[in-house]
């Protein structure tokens, strides 16, 4: 176990990083910071430059590869890091130097166990890119596939063990502050980091995802997932098919290629909500640098290493809330976060209504191409102080995503909303989901799953109360104190005699 003093240097040497760029700055000035990390923060710049816009993004990548992971982790709690500091941290690209081939060679050598002449016709030297925890190369496989190769990086995981050691103990040193902190639930934030790092470790859990992800979208023609090749691929090494096409981020190039920019901008948000809200699985890191554009008009996605899931349940709510704020019902919409249990009972429905209505009333005053699903969830997510409510890791990964996913849309097409482009998949899935035929349905499927518990509840209650005729049930064994023996003649006396009587009893029931 990693000693306090290792963990207090650590943080130390990283905060004085986060201090010369000026990161540290929002936390010092916050009135909910507690005094004893006050004071720690104001050691740490103790005769820095500190710029005058905090660079956290900047701060994250000169820390290395663990940092930035926690940063990009950091970009979904607005609530935790404030809105400046979680929209900057988005910049956080994961880019690295490229490690030398020969290093590459041996890792791909070790992580499938044969020469890569014996299982690539061609392998390129050069990364098509580098990141903290892998980088890519493209190849040939012997059979003639356009293949990517992604390989681990040598002793990441080592790296990544030891930083996330030092966040989970200075997560329970914060959160055992109390207040605001413990309601921020940072230990929970940093389990969830490593969650999602412990996935990117090992590339056969992001190949699964994938290959899951596949199969969820097969209802999306115009969405793809590249395939993943199995053989070659491990928890060190992950082969897929490679994805020839223009990068979401070029416009010009896209229209260039022959591509209709209105056309891809939809695809992309009917593909995430069909992910997200149908699925309940949802590609969480869809940003710009990992969608594609492919020859035929298709949108393919890459880098599957940070997934969300979100269980049936919770997409019901997250619709019925939306719906609601968007129908102005804001009692109902109070209801659901009370039947949640995302707002404490303690609290007053009616008050939390009130606060919704702030929230939803502006927006319902904008034309309907000006209402943004991202600033309707933010305006949301700003009342949980007011309210105890304590995050929601799973809504707060989701509310990221689509931030990203309208972005990337309007970036495509500026006049797009996704209400309109949306309109006919939420009319369907609410109809589905939340109309009386799935009423109908859900009862149904329920008293099936009762009735097929019916016959083990039988043999149960036969278990508990027998036939007549049958053997009765063994009756309650009485408690009796065990004496210990020793000390004495006496205690020697009694033992023999027990004994004695023992043996007798045995005789005469064996006559």
């Amino acid at each position: 176990m990693t000693s306090s003093v290792v963990h207090t240097w650590r943080l130390l040497k990283w905060g004085r990083i986060l201090a010369r760029h000026g990161a540290l700055r929002g936390i010092e000035r916050d009135p909910n910071t507690p005094p004893r990390l006050r004071r720690l923060v104001k050691l740490a710049r103790v005769g820095a430059r500190v710029p005058a816009v905090p660079r956290y993004a900047d701060a994250f990548q000169a820390i290395g590869p663990a940092a930035i992971k926690l940063g990009q982790t950091l970009a979904t709690r607005p609530d935790l890091v404030g809105e400046e500091a979680a929209h900057d941290l988005m910049r956080l690209q994961d880019a690295l130097p490229p490690l030398p081939f020969e290093t590459i060679r041996r890792a791909v050598e070790a992580g499938l166990g044969k020469p890569i002449a014996a299982m690539f016709l061609e392998f390129d030297e050069e990364p098509v890119g580098a990141a903290s925890i892998a980088q890519v190369h493209r190849a040939v496989t012997l059979d003639g596939r356009q293949v990517a190769v992604k390989v681990l990086r040598p002793r990441v995981e080592e790296e990544f063990t030891q930083a996330i050691d030092t966040y989970q103990w200075a997560a329970a040193q914060t959160e055992a502050m109390g207040g605001e902190f413990a309601r921020l639930r940072p230990r929970l934030v940093i389990e969830t980091f490593k969650r999602w790092t412990s996935r990117e470790l090992d590339l056969r859990r992001e190949a699964a995802s994938a290959s899951e992800l596949a199969e969820a979208m097969r209802a999306e023609p115009d969405y793809m997932v590249p395939a993943i090749d199995w053989q070659r691929t491990s928890g060190t090494v992950l082969t897929l098919e490679w994805i020839d096409g223009v990068k979401l981020s070029h416009r010009d190039r896209l229209i260039a290629a022959g591509h209709d920019p209105k056309k891809l901008a939809t695809t992309l948000i009917n593909a995430f909500l069909r992910q997200a809200i149908s699925e309940g699985f949802f590609h969480a890191d869809m940003h710009q640098g990992n969608l594609f554009a492919t020859r035929d008009g298709r949108i393919a996605a890459i880098d599957f290493g940070i997934m969300g899931r979100i269980d049936r349940r919770a997409r019901v709510w997250l619709a019925e809330i939306l719906y609601g704020l968007i129908t102005g019902n804001y009692k109902r919409v109070a209801e659901i976060h009370f039947e949640a249990q995302y707002v404490p009972a303690h609290h007053n429905v009616a008050e939390f209504a009130t606060a919704l209505r702030a929230v939803g009333e502006p927006m319902r005053g904008l034309p309907v191409k000006d209402m943004s699903v991202g600033m309707m969830l933010d305006g949301l997510f700003r009342i949980t102080r007011d309210f105890d409510m304590q995050t929601q890791p799973h809504l707060l990964l989701l509310q990221k995503t689509m931030v990203m996913v309208e972005g990337v849309a309007t970036s495509l097409d500026p006049d797009i909303n996704m209400w309109d482009a949306a309109a006919p998949f939420i009319r369907e899935w609410i109809r589905t989901e939340l109309g009386p035929e799935a009423a109908v349905a859900d009862r149904i499927i329920t008293d099936l799953r009762t009735l097929a518990r019916l016959p083990d509840l039988v043999r149960r209650i036969e278990a508990r109360y027998p036939a007549a005729g049958g053997a009765p049930p063994a009756p309650p064994l009485k408690e009796i104190q065990v004496v210990r023996l020793g000390g004495g003649w006496r205690y020697v006396a009694v033992a023999v005699l027990s004994a004695a009587m023992a043996v007798a009893a045995t005789w005469l029931l064996l006559r």
